[in-house]
């Protein structure tokens, strides 16, 4: 399988609003996370076996009335680690498939790496080099809480080991009719040195409307890539210039021996001073991944 051109990704045909998501969408090789209790206070998974079982919760993942994939989580509510700050209601990638018999963690086949990583890690990975496209509209972000929270959403990442290659936001001030998009670059020195990058308008807690920006409800979308050590966020909508932005990652630390890499996707609410109920919500309509194997 090769990497293709980054393009907009046209949602789905034929979408069918009596469907799971499953049904509409390949996700033979993803799980959920919701932030339900599991029984030991932090947030249930949903399996690949489950979520492809015709999963749906009409409280957090469900198809909507056009067909889309809901993705939708409350401020309140149970978080994936006691080390985690936020809820999610998030899609991560799982090569495995239902092959329980492959570890989740480490360079293995349920996970990818760099194509600049160590000849020995790229063997034993499911593959190298990745591309996610995902076509969405936000549908609702968060009005209450701290001006540093507010209005924030994550919609796409690549997670590593302990850190993120990369994870894009969408947020929308209340007072803004428009929403922007920028993107966190977080290298593994642990000094929490994460790079920020603007595409759409500002990241600022107090920025204007920005002139370009996306409003709740619109569809657009965005595609990242890795070839090598080079990372390229691309944001694409019909009828305006594709707004794209490359980092070089050689020194970020994330092609070394034993880092690996998984897609992720959904919204990880990024607001936990909000009032409970408050939540953020984004619809999906198509959702693409691939990545280069031996």
């Amino acid at each position: 399988m090769t990497i293709t051109q980054a393009e907009y990704v046209e949602p789905v045909g034929d979408l069918d609003s009596s469907k799971a998501p499953s049904e509409n969408f390949d996700l033979s090789t993803w799980n959920l996370s919701i932030p339900e209790d599991k029984g030991n206070g932090t947030a249930t998974t949903i399996t690949v076996s489950q979520i492809n079982n015709a999963y749906q919760n009409n409280t957090y993942f469900y198809t909507a009335d056009d067909g889309g994939m809901v993705f939708k989580c409350p401020i309140a509510g149970f978080k994936t680690s006691v080390n985690t700050s936020y809820t999610r209601v998030e899609l991560r990638e799982m090569l495995r498939g239902t092959n329980t018999s492959i570890s989740t963690q480490g360079v293995n086949k349920n996970n990818w790496v760099f194509g600049t990583a160590p000849a020995a890690d790229k063997n034993a990975a499911a593959g190298y080099d990745g591309e996610m496209n995902a076509t969405l509209a936000v549908n609702h972000v968060t009005t209450t809480g701290s001006s540093s929270h507010v209005g924030r959403v994550i919609v796409g990442q690549i997670h590593a080991n302990d850190d993120e290659p990369v994870r894009i936001y969408y947020r929308k001030l209340e007072n803004n009719t428009l929403g922007s998009i920028y993107f966190a670059h977080e290298p593994t020195d642990g000094n929490g040195s994460e790079q920020w990058y603007e595409m759409i308008g500002s990241r600022g807690d107090s920025a204007s409307n920005p002139s370009d920006g996306i409003a709740l409800g619109e569809k657009f979308s965005y595609t990242i890539k890795v070839v090598g050590d080079s990372l390229t966020v691309t944001i694409l909508r019909e009828g305006k210039a594709d707004v794209v932005k490359t980092v070089n990652m050689v020194n970020s630390g994330f092609n070394v021996s034993g880092q690996y890499m998984y897609f992720k996707a959904g919204v990880y609410n990024q607001n936990n001073t909000g009032d409970d109920t408050d939540y953020v919500q984004a619809t999906f309509y198509a959702l693409e991944k691939s990545h280069t194997t031996n």
